[in-house]
């Protein structure tokens, strides 16, 4: 059996960027220059279709913004912060609040003047179709009798 010497500095390190990256995340939230979070999202490929499905809960369809490439998908908003008196008790809250935007790379390229939107129950959802010329075609192939 070999003997290995343990080295604490290298998990020191390794420690100290794990804590670092703990109070980036919390200074992102108080700052308004950056973004405190972004929205989860769900891609399917359908026939003529790429589905994009974003959870975005507490945000209303106005406070979206919404911009489609052909090649990629940019959802931008803010979950505004509502402002409460508590003259009694105590008051906790866990929610993010702040402006988010997420940029989404497509797996194709889409006809982007025919995206088609639905946002209910905090679920934002895109009918992306994509471009003609990807689209599956079937085609019939003649075999001759020989």
């Amino acid at each position: 059996m070999r003997l290995i010497r343990w080295q604490p500095y290298p998990e020191m390190e390794t420690l100290r960027r794990q804590m670092d990256r703990v109070f980036d995340d919390l200074t992102q939230v108080n700052s308004e220059t950056r973004t405190a979070w972004t929205p989860g999202i769900e891609l399917h490929d359908e026939d003529k279709n790429i589905i994009l499905r974003a959870e975005i809960p507490g945000v209303e369809g106005k406070d979206l913004d919404i911009q489609v490439t052909r090649e990629a998908i940019s959802i931008a908003g803010e979950h505004r912060y509502e402002k409460r008196n508590e003259e009694k008790g105590f008051y906790h809250s866990e929610f993010r609040y702040g402006k988010f935007q997420r940029t989404v790379p497509l797996p194709v390229p889409i006809q982007n003047d025919k995206v088609e939107a639905e946002f209910k129950n905090g679920i934002l959802t895109l009918t992306l179709p994509k471009a003609e010329e990807l689209q599956r075609k079937v085609v019939k192939v003649n075999v001759p009798n020989n």
